[in-house]
């Protein structure tokens, strides 16, 4: 006959729910694995799965009472690490649809939007286009299976209970987030210059032509030449999008590596 002892079942929910904690709060921010769409009860689900999968290879779990204030703490780290370590892969789909989001703009399109669950409100349909691009080429590239990798490492690098983390490395976030932004910036940088250069040439010629109506004819037209322009830069998204995808990653990776670094002596 099996026994189970309360101190037994005790260790198996603390061997479970550290990792369960950190798991959970990487699913809930990182792209892909969060969707308006799905459930909670689904996403909840999705994490234990993972913690499952984890757990016998990860290192022993510290005999740390849940019901403590060193237990409490723990469980505030451990969100800390997992929010942290997926919104610095969704800052670069923010950063892709705030791109979208100034082309949509220049090019006319701004009335154009849908309620988007996942914002909570209205979006640029030129924004959901890319986004929607954006997470069909990361899954293509496996993306999603490298940020499972790189939280696996996490617990090798960071061990729950076993380190403190490092304060500078929210500095290094909060600099990755203005860093990646700039990157969408750039991304429409060209399509924006190319529409700018055809609203200057639609006011000279309004400037010479005052009887052209280029009002009536300057939004179709900069519609146009948007479209088309899209239709060139869009089979260069894909390399461009994976640039910022492997940057975002390995951004990832160095953030929890500095996490687990000690702070610089003062």
């Amino acid at each position: 006959m099996i026994e189970l002892t309360s101190a037994q079942m005790n260790q198996w929910i603390i061997e479970f729910l550290w990792p369960f904690v950190r798991v959970l709060a990487f699913v809930a921010a990182a792209p892909i694995f969060r969707h308006s769409s799905m459930p909670r009860m689904i996403q909840i689900g999705v994490a234990a799965m993972l913690s499952f999968t984890m757990v016998p290879d990860l290192p022993p779990m510290p005999a740390i009472p849940v019901i403590s204030w060193a237990g409490g703490w723990l469980i505030i780290q451990q969100v800390l690490i997992g929010v942290a370590l997926g919104f610095v892969v969704r800052l670069v789909f923010a950063a892709i649809q705030m791109s979208a989001n100034i082309i949509g703009f220049q090019m006319g399109l701004s009335f154009a939007s849908v309620f988007t669950p996942d914002s909570g409100g209205t979006t640029m349909v030129l924004a959901r286009f890319f986004d929607l691009i954006a997470m069909m080429l990361f899954l293509a590239l496996n993306g999603h299976l490298y940020m499972l990798e790189v939280l696996r490492d996490t617990f090798i690098l960071l061990p729950i209970g076993a380190t403190s983390l490092n304060a500078n490395a929210w500095q290094t976030v909060a600099l990755w987030g203005s860093m990646i932004f700039s990157a969408g910036l750039l991304l429409a940088l060209p399509l924006v210059t190319s529409l700018l250069i055809v609203n200057m040439a639609m006011g000279i010629l309004n400037r010479a032509a005052p009887q052209l109506t280029i009002f009536s004819i300057g939004f179709p037209m900069t519609l146009l030449f948007g479209v088309v322009l899209l239709t060139f830069l869009l089979p260069e998204m894909g390399g461009i999008f994976e640039g910022l995808f492997k940057q975002g990653l390995d951004m990832m990776s160095e953030l929890s590596t500095q996490l687990g670094q000690p702070p610089a002596p003062s």
